[in-house]
């Protein structure tokens, strides 16, 4: 159940279980031997620990996990600080931007033992009595380290607007696509653009002109539905469209499954058989 059958192109689509949103009901390191179970070769986490540099035991038994599962990690996000919640990313913080410094070398540890090239370096948000120039600044900085460190083992760095806060300052594909614009004309050639449908559809994107006029500058794609952020089929989102699209599009990459599904993990994937 990895691929299903594709688009326009004729390629199978490969799919990739966030298991950060998906069998959250198990235990963390359970869950990637979930995905597998379910018939899924490949998973992605949100950063999978409590702090920006957790105790070598704690990595060796995420990764042990994932030997164990026999599941491809095929991405990952940096420190972001409390997600969901009050941070959403931590790159354009002041007060915390060491503690993302400091994470990437934990990052690289971790690609160096799974394979992962794909890497989630989530914005922040604005914060109070701190200047947005500043933030942009800061922002920038941390995203050009962390592509200057990833490129060593080949990886990217995803720039990704999301929804559900409005002090969140990318929303929009355009909003991502310029700020790795920024980063590319600073020097960096491997950061590109998480196209997560749901985010871009609630923020009010045209996802399907997104798709049309973007698909080769995606890094990665996300989905869920859209209203409720559900598996496809419980929103409105004409997911098999898009998909079909991007990949006609020239898209090749993995497409993350990060929904909440509206029931049981394991029996959210029925739409994969249609």
């Amino acid at each position: 159940m990895s691929q299903a059958p594709g688009g326009a192109s004729g390629h199978t689509l490969r799919y990739t279980v966030n298991c950060s949103l998906l069998f959250t009901e198990l235990p963390l390191h359970e869950r990637p031997a979930a995905a597998r179970a379910a018939g899924f070769e490949a998973v992605e986490f949100w950063w999978p620990f409590e702090s920006a540099v957790p105790a070598d035991k704690e990595v060796d038994a995420f990764t042990t996990a994932l030997d164990d599962a026999g599941v491809r990690l095929t991405g990952l996000n940096f420190f972001a600080g409390a997600l969901p919640g009050p941070d959403r990313g931590v790159l354009s913080q002041p007060n915390r931007v060491g503690e993302f410094r400091d994470n990437i070398d934990v990052v690289i540890g971790i690609a160096e033992r799974t394979g992962t090239r794909a890497f989630n370096a989530l914005y922040g948000l604005r914060q109070e009595g701190v200047d947005p120039a500043e933030q942009d600044r800061l922002a920038l900085e941390s995203v050009l380290a962390a592509a200057e460190a990833v490129e060593k083992i080949g990886g990217t760095v995803l720039i990704e607007p999301i929804s559900g806060s409005a002090d969140y300052p990318l929303k929009t594909a355009a909003d991502g696509l310029a700020f790795v614009a920024e980063a590319t004309k600073a020097g960096a050639a491997n950061v590109a653009l998480l196209a997560d449908f749901f985010h871009l559809a609630v923020n009010g994107d045209d996802v399907a002109a997104v798709v049309r006029d973007h698909a080769t500058e995606f890094g990665h794609i996300q989905i869920a539905d859209a209203p409720g952020r559900g598996e496809p089929g419980t929103g409105e989102l004409p997911l098999d469209a898009l998909l079909s699209a991007a990949q006609a599009g020239g898209y090749d990459g993995y497409v993350g499954l990060e929904y909440k599904p509206t029931v049981p993990s394991a029996d959210s994937f029925g739409w994969l058989k249609r």
